[in-house]
């Protein structure tokens, strides 16, 4: 291990144990890549180990400093106030350890490049020659209840039209924001396309994205004079690895500053006001370490946590309060 520096990989969690086994895989990934740091992973909510247990495991094995590294593409409640959470009350109880929060994926070069592999891949398996031009793009997104994240979408969305030379694109989300899947799907079926092409702006899989697929199903029997192909979310693509690694690098040099230009809790956002500076509380605590796929399991680093104020810099990390980003029944690990 270099410098007794360690890389911890903070995941979402899932109920589902596919979602599970993609986001290992993306710790084998770390380890190709750092083969000089000790690795380890943890989750939010549902499965295990916890966030807490793979801090701990670091700890015992000597680490001093620890870049903790959210494996989610767009910084929402998780990512600025449910990890950060976590991260500073295992270093509040760890002063002699140095702890670094990375940044998220964000919008970047390398998962636009993906994004378009998976397109692509999914216009060759396609059964008919429809061009782009007679083309819907419908992106579809996690949804959070930050107007932030959410326009991230849209954004990856238009830049993929203009890049790909699509007729159009639209932008949907399987839960918490609008549209929905379906009420994005009944919008796009009236707008005259041949083919729509509907692709998860996903990590991995789960439970959001086989719904994403049904809901498709769905408009492809109702609508036949359509063709619908469904795209895979990004999985291991090697420009997801590429920018996960580069996530690393950015910590390590101390790059690693979010944009909180238009974050809902340093500033006064249009619908969000009244939650601009409020108290870092993590909300994950009933859903932690319970296990996936209807079993049971027991993580004894579960941790409570505590309170922050956000009046720090986010280099350190992301403070805030919020109600939650999703309904717990329907989690992925993004």
């Amino acid at each position: 291990m270099t410098d007794e520096t360690a890389v911890m990989i903070c995941g979402h969690g899932s109920r589902d144990d596919s979602a599970i086994e993609e986001f290992n895989q993306l710790s084998r990934h770390f380890r190709k890549r750092f083969p000089d740091y000790d690795i380890e992973s943890g989750f939010l909510e549902f499965a295990t180990p916890v966030i807490r247990t793979g801090l701990n495991k670091l700890k015992e094995r000597g680490a001093k400093r620890i870049v903790c590294v959210p494996g989610m593409l767009f910084a929402a409640g998780h990512v600025k106030n449910d990890l950060p959470s976590e991260v500073n009350a295992f270093a509040a109880d760890n002063p002699d350890i140095e702890v670094i929060f990375g940044r998220d994926l964000a919008v970047d070069p390398r998962l636009l490049r993906a994004a378009r592999d998976r397109i692509e891949e999914a216009e060759l398996s396609a059964g008919s020659n429809i061009g782009r031009k007679d083309t819907l793009l419908m992106v579809v997104g996690r949804g959070t209840n930050d107007s932030d994240a959410n326009s991230n979408v849209s954004k990856v969305a238009r830049m993929l039209w203009e890049g790909m030379g699509f007729g159009w694109a639209e932008v949907s989300y399987s839960g918490v924001a609008s549209p929905l899947v379906d009420a994005g799907l009944a919008h796009a079926v009236r707008l005259g396309y041949g083919r729509i092409i509907v692709f998860p702006y996903f990590l991995f899989t789960g439970i959001l994205v086989r719904r994403i697929y049904d809901w498709t199903d769905a408009a492809s029997q109702a609508n036949s004079e359509i063709e619908f192909v469904k795209a895979s979310y990004l999985s291991d693509h090697e420009g997801v690895i590429d920018c996960f690694v580069d996530r690393v690098s950015e910590a390590l040099k101390g790059d690693n500053a979010m944009n909180c230009q238009l974050c809902k809790y340093r500033e006064q956002i249009i619908g969000y006001e009244n939650e601009q500076g409020a108290p870092q509380v993590g909300h994950h605590h009933h859903v932690v370490g319970i296990g996936t796929n209807g079993h049971s399991a027991v993580d004894h680093g579960v941790h409570k946590g505590h309170r922050y104020r956000h009046d720090y810099d986010h280099a350190s990390s992301h403070g805030h309060n919020h109600t939650g980003d999703h309904d717990h029944g329907d989690n992925d690990t993004d």
